[in-house]
């Protein structure tokens, strides 16, 4: 595990520096690609760690928000610099939103089927979805780029924004996931463990997606009647126990913090939309147009007090450091894997410009480094924008 902090830096990427990044890059990937193939590409940019390590490779900062923004434009870039076959759609704010108009484009650009296409824009959609509503963790989707390949292998990288502590989240996916609601992140960067967070991508949620989706093809009326007389009971916290059944269960933090559900703000509409489609699946449920956090925790709610499904209220974040903590928590830094560290990035950098055969050396040694340091992590980030990407 590994303990990154990144605030934000003001200013953006120099031309010269941007050109150098895209051009070091694009020699970099073409390697990878000519020894491992293009899957290793996307196995990469699916790896927490390795992302960030490719980062400070190519010279950005290594303590900033941007790097999730500038490293996936400068891959668009080297991509189609060194002519490799592989699409990148998306970007920050309203890029994001043309994630399917680009991907179209994209297609066009790399001879990929409309069936795949198809496939890869559903897929898109509903990883967004994924970490804006079934991971309710308060961060806000600002970025999502999407990377595939012409036989339909892909990656994806977003990142999300809380406006409340001003930090950044950054969320990897591989078409190595076995589900796309059920555990399905490759990694998640960030700091902030934050309190109570609704995870129903827990496999411990995992038990309640049919219920949500049995909701779901319930009458809306149904639904706000169970909601509204769930928030009613939990407001008023002494009847809570007994509408419950459980007299001798006070209630627990998970169903306090359902206090911040106003029965109002839920989209109804959208659950009356599901209620006429009819979804079989949690996929096509997320799918739905409307459907959003609100309407997911409403669902959620009712599934908890009323059917007693369980649900996990953990933030799928766990503390990690590469290193070590400068106050000895939660160990000792690590001096010698941390010189160790500084000293592969830095004969990286100088092999880099070196010949074929010391830029393969170098790729391989950066790929060492992974191995030395694994898990998912998190990495301290403030952000500077507060649009939602949510298709």
């Amino acid at each position: 595990m590994s303990f990154i902090e990144l605030p934000l830096h003001s200013g953006s990427v120099p031309p010269w520096l941007f050109r150098r990044m895209v051009a070091l890059s694009s020699e970099i990937l073409s390697i990878i690609s000519d020894e491992y193939g293009r899957h290793e590409i996307l196995r990469r940019l699916g790896d927490p760690l390795w992302f960030q390590a490719f980062a400070t490779l190519i010279g950005f900062d290594w303590d900033s928000s941007g790097t999730t923004t500038v490293v996936t434009a400068v891959v668009r870039s080297a991509v189609r610099k060194a002519n490799l076959d592989i699409a990148v759609a998306g970007g920050k704010g309203l890029m994001a939103m043309r994630t399917p108009a680009i991907l179209q484009e994209e297609a066009e650009r790399i001879g990929l089927s409309s069936s795949l296409l198809n496939r890869l824009r559903n897929i898109s959609r509903i990883v967004a979805k994924v970490d804006t509503c079934m991971l309710q963790d308060g961060y806000s989707l600002y970025h999502h780029v999407l990377f595939a390949t012409r036989d339909g292998a892909w990656a994806i990288v977003q990142q999300g924004m809380n406006e409340d502590t001003r930090l950044a989240r950054r969320y990897h996916w591989l078409d190595s996931a076995k589900s796309l609601v059920v555990e399905p992140h490759s990694g998640i960067a960030g700091l902030k463990v934050h309190d109570l967070t609704l995870d129903l991508t827990s496999r411990k949620s995992s038990r309640a997606h049919r219920t949500l989706v049995d909701l779901a093809n319930e009458p809306p009326s149904k639904l706000k009647r169970d909601l509204y007389m769930a928030y009613r009971a939990i407001k008023k916290n002494s009847s809570l126990t007994s509408w419950m059944g459980l007299r001798d269960h006070p209630p627990s933090p998970s169903h306090m913090l359902k206090l911040r559900l106003d029965p109002g703000k839920v989209n109804w509409r959208a659950l009356e939309r599901a209620y006429e489609v009819k979804p079989r699946t949690m996929e096509e449920l997320l799918l739905i147009r409307g459907i959003g956090p609100s309407a997911i925790r409403a669902l959620a709610l009712i599934s908890d007090l009323v059917y007693g499904e369980e649900l996990e209220w953990r933030d799928p974040l766990r503390f990690g450091y590469a290193f070590g903590g400068k106050d000895g928590v939660p160990y000792p830094v690590n001096r010698y894997l941390m010189d160790e560290v500084i000293g592969i990035l830095r004969r990286a950098v100088e092999e880099a410009r070196a010949g074929h055969k010391e830029k393969v050396a170098m790729i391989r040694r950066l790929r060492g480094l992974v191995g030395k340091i694994k898990g998912v992590y998190y990495i301290k980030s403030i952000s500077s924008t507060s649009s939602s990407y949510v298709p």
